[in-house]
């Protein structure tokens, strides 16, 4: 740690990340998209956050009372227009008309197989008898620092986009191929698993000596959406045989580092929960309410070693946010505070906070965030 840790509001967050009893609730970013509504909540003129997007988005984080960012995306609400992706040309699993990999028509599930065959196995194959552990090391350690260095010294840096794992590759193929594929092609789809999991055992290695070696806070997001509204996109019976055994051994150098890991929630993912607890994730972020995600049980949920979890908990971002009233938006916050964890609670946005949310709504999150960093559960 740096003198950043003088800061109240990092030292809130990196004591809360360590599960020491603190007074205050610390706040998680938040990430508002629509432009106006960033511009009002950093007090700049309108249309600062267009002329100026990175000084602007900095002063809104601030404003805010962010007290930890993991991810540093000033520039992404500018892929959003007022209305929300307006004339934004579609990708695989938007709708695209023709989805096309390296020449590859993505047509059909052998579509599919064809191109991983050719062309992603032997990528990956490339990547990991390439990989330089010193290279990675120093990669990421320069980037976090860059980005502390950037947002200090008000806020703390965790870590996000730099430990990897194996995931659906939907976004190359969209939906449809993609998933017709793993049904048809279990033990391609293993293979393009195992792969991943060599590159990213590698990989993690290095992260594990970055946060060691850079003094890093101790605190990653994994982030990859595997579920939706009902459930997981791939059955549970066969990520224990194809999926789970490849993600459990890439991210063992990081759980042994004693990094807290935590996972980003899209969907709803119960039934992943105890399988990714035993695997040594130790808290998770986001929760569609919705979609059948039990905060209430979730945050009764142990670590495999029997600690509390780390909670990030979002303020519903898919139907408070944008449908409720501000005293909705208070009730909510009031919930998650009292259901929480003892220790290892933050407050946030469940996930990006999308156009057409009222000032009202978004002032309201701003003051019971700001309540509870000053004033705790008292």
């Amino acid at each position: 740690m740096t003198d950043i840790d003088l800061q109240p509001g990092p030292r809130l967050a990196y004591d809360t990340l360590r599960r020491k009893p603190a007074r205050g609730v610390p706040s998680f970013m938040i990430h508002v998209m629509e432009h106006e509504a960033i511009d009002a909540l950093a007090g700049a003129p309108a249309g600062s956050y267009v002329r100026r997007p990175e000084e602007t988005y900095l002063a809104f984080q601030r404003a805010v009372g962010t007290c930890l960012l993991d991810q540093w995306i000033p520039l992404n609400p500018l892929t959003m227009e007022a209305h929300g992706f307006e004339n934004k040309e579609k990708s695989a699993t938007q709708g695209a008309d023709l989805i096309v990999a390296d020449g590859i028509v993505i047509d059909s599930p052998e579509a599919v197989a064809r191109h991983m065959q050719e062309i992603v196995f032997p990528s990956l194959k490339r990547r990991i008898a390439e990989f330089s552990e010193e290279a990675r090391v120093r990669e990421i350690i320069e980037s976090e620092r860059s980005i502390q260095a950037t947002i200090a010294p008000t806020m703390l840096k965790t870590g996000y986009a730099f430990v990897t794992f194996p995931g659906f590759a939907y976004g190359a193929y969209g939906y449809v191929p993609y998933f017709t594929a793993y049904g048809l092609y279990p033990e391609l789809m293993e293979e393009h698993f195992r792969l991943q999991g060599d590159y990213a055992l590698l990989n993690n290695r290095a992260a594990a000596r970055a946060f060691r070696e850079g003094k890093l806070p101790p605190l990653y997001r994994l982030d990859h959406d595997m579920a939706d509204s009902s459930g997981t996109l791939a059955s549970l019976e066969s990520l224990d045989r194809i999926w789970l055994p490849h993600f459990a051994r890439c991210i063992e150098p990081v759980v042994r580092e004693g990094i807290e890991l935590i996972w980003h929630c899209d969907g709803n993912l119960m039934g992943l929960f105890p399988r990714l607890l035993e695997c040594g994730i130790r808290g998770f972020q986001g929760f569609q309410y919705e979609a059948g995600m039990d905060y209430e049980r979730i945050c009764r949920m142990r670590t495999r070693d029997g600690e509390e979890l780390i909670i990030v908990a979002g303020v519903s971002v898919t139907r408070t946010l944008p449908f409720g009233k501000p005293q909705d938006v208070k009730r909510e916050i009031d919930w998650l505070v009292s259901n929480g964890p003892r220790t290892g609670l933050f407050l946030a946005g469940s996930s990006s906070v999308t156009p057409g949310v009222s000032m009202d709504n978004l002032r309201t999150v701003v003051e019971g965030f700001r309540y509870y960093r000053e004033h705790g559960r008292t």
